[in-house]
């Protein structure tokens, strides 16, 4: 995907924690951390250690499904330096990432992606051959996951388990990297950048009903 400028991407949706500058479609720099927790710490510095610390023309974010505090963090910082920068903001689905690092290892192929979630949930989805997604975002038990996820190639942190629990396929044991954020195609970017949480708020109001998060 031939892209202009610079842009800085920023991914700490999940376990992993990356930064990526670009000048048009060039990796300039970038860093990636798996950290499990302490996005909230690390990801400020890690923006300030790329060159010109990381000012861009352009900010991508990853908008989730994760954590719900990583993909906060991310989003508000993201936010925060398009506002300073007068920049434009993107973003992107984590899933969509994966699959595309997948396709870029296996060519143009369907595949699932299969990521941690809460409550011991994966986030899955598929996509085809052409990278569009083919299957709405579903937060699932490994089972129901298992039952749903048929094609061969499976990526994503969570592959290698589905891949056992159904017992056939390929695992690719991907997790996002914002430093392969060229390897997106102009479909994966989002204008609207909202939260992609991928199930309800854990938190519960008075009365048992689920809290609601502004996006």
């Amino acid at each position: 995907m031939k892209r202009e400028g610079r842009t800085l991407v920023i991914d700490c949706a999940t376990d992993a924690c990356s930064v990526a500058l670009f000048d048009g479609s060039e990796l300039v720099a970038g860093d990636l951390r798996v950290l499990g927790r302490g996005h909230a710490e690390a990801l400020v510095p890690m923006i300030a250690a790329l060159p010109g610390r990381g000012r861009s023309e352009t900010i991508a974010v990853s908008l989730g499904p994760g954590s719900f505090t990583g993909v906060r963090v991310g989003l508000a910082a993201a936010r925060a330096l398009a506002l300073a920068w007068s920049a434009n903001l993107t973003g992107y689905s984590c899933l969509a990432l994966v699959a595309a690092l997948a396709r870029q290892e296996h060519g143009p192929t369907g595949l699932d992606v299969a990521m941690t979630g809460g409550h011991g949930e994966w986030f899955v989805q598929s996509f085809d051959t052409r990278g569009h997604a083919s299957s709405e975002l579903a937060s699932l038990r490994p089972e129901a996951a298992s039952q749903q996820c048929r094609q061969e190639i499976v990526a994503g942190s969570q592959a290698q388990a589905l891949v056992a629990a159904r017992g056939f396929g390929h695992a690719l044991p991907l997790l996002p990297d914002a430093r392969a954020y060229s390897c997106l195609a102009h479909h994966d970017i989002l204008t609207d950048v909202r939260p992609l949480y991928g199930r309800a708020p854990d938190a519960k109001l008075p009365g048992g009903k689920a809290a609601t998060v502004a996006p």
